[in-house]
């Protein structure tokens, strides 16, 4: 399979890991559009949200996301989480994952 994130996962490629389970990846995001960025990408191919039904997989990966932003600072001051789903959610990547952005107040409030 020549799917970069799962190039990342297999340790082909390396990255700047942040916190890591059996199942799931945080890692730097290498283009970051926030002081932090991070990718959680779980360890499993899933080409997107929709195609994934491991609820069990969703909670261990919202506890990575707890983990990786008290590791990175931003559990106090806040962070956004996304999923991007297919192109026109602005998902590039076709490999479900979570973005982590935060280290400085977001633009464009959600609710």
């Amino acid at each position: 399979m020549d799917c970069i994130f799962c190039r990342i996962a297999g340790k082909e490629i390396p990255s700047k890991v942040v916190h890591e389970t059996e199942n799931v990846l945080v890692i730097k995001d290498i283009d970051p559009q926030a002081p932090v960025h991070l990718l959680l990408i779980p360890k499993a191919h899933y080409p997107t949200l929709l195609d994934c039904d491991d609820t069990r997989l969703f909670g261990e990966i919202i506890e990575a996301a707890k983990d990786a932003a008290k590791k990175s600072g931003v559990d106090k001051s806040g962070f956004r989480l996304t999923v991007n789903t297919n192109e026109e959610g602005g998902q590039t990547v076709f490999h479900l994952h979570m973005h982590l952005l935060g280290g400085r107040a977001l633009a464009g409030k959600m609710g």
